[in-house]
């Protein structure tokens, strides 16, 4: 006797059809997982490259994790630190500052957290924030090679304070004599210095 046939129902597909969807989600999560990490040095400048790369989108889940763990504990250096850096890194300045202002009210002696604070400041528009919270991570360290180059850019983008600008910079490559980009700077300063007193 030949068996009876019966064709797959309208939900059996749909359930094949849930499947294969969970299948390809999966998936993708594994080859997140395998991508690159997020890099754990950033490099602060003032200054925008001619042709600035796109910014990395934020992981909105881990931002939230960092803001849970500072609603738990508001004294966690790392996530203050690692939420601001995340926020700078994708160009949200604005949404940076808090997290780095809350990052240097812990530590005040951390100059990397004050001077990338001071650097959201002015990315932000702030420029006389971010010229004071320059002189802050100064009076941590005078030869701060990172503060004293953008804190000469700010003085001479932000104020036409030409002047203060080379002050500043001579300060960086006197202080900072194999500083990698002592050729950009004395570039900047040789342009500087048509402008001072134009």
């Amino acid at each position: 006797m030949k068996e009876h046939y019966e064709p797959p129902s309208q939900y059996s597909w749909i359930v094949y059809a849930i499947a294969m969807v969970l299948v390809g989600v999966l998936a993708g999560y594994i080859l997140a997982l395998q991508g690159p990490g997020a890099s754990t040095a950033r490099s602060t400048t003032a200054a925008a490259p001619q042709t600035a790369p796109a910014a990395p989108v934020v992981n909105e889940a881990e931002l939230r994790a960092y803001q849970d763990i500072l609603t738990r504990d508001p004294k966690n250096l790392q996530a203050a630190v690692k939420a601001g850096n995340m926020l700078y890194d994708a160009k949200r300045y604005v949404e940076a500052i808090g997290f780095y202002q809350q990052a240097f009210a812990i530590d005040s002696r951390d100059i990397n957290v004050s001077t990338d604070l001071g650097t959201a400041l002015w990315y932000a528009g702030r420029t006389e924030e971010a010229l004071a919270q320059y002189e802050k991570s100064l009076a941590i360290d005078r030869t701060h090679a990172q503060t004293l180059f953008n804190l000469g850019i700010v003085r001479a983008d932000g104020k036409r304070d030409f002047a203060g600008a080379i002050q500043a910079w001579e300060t960086l490559l006197t202080s900072n004599p194999t500083y990698p980009q002592a050729e950009r700077v004395r570039l900047m300063i040789a342009d500087a210095r048509k402008n001072v007193g134009a």
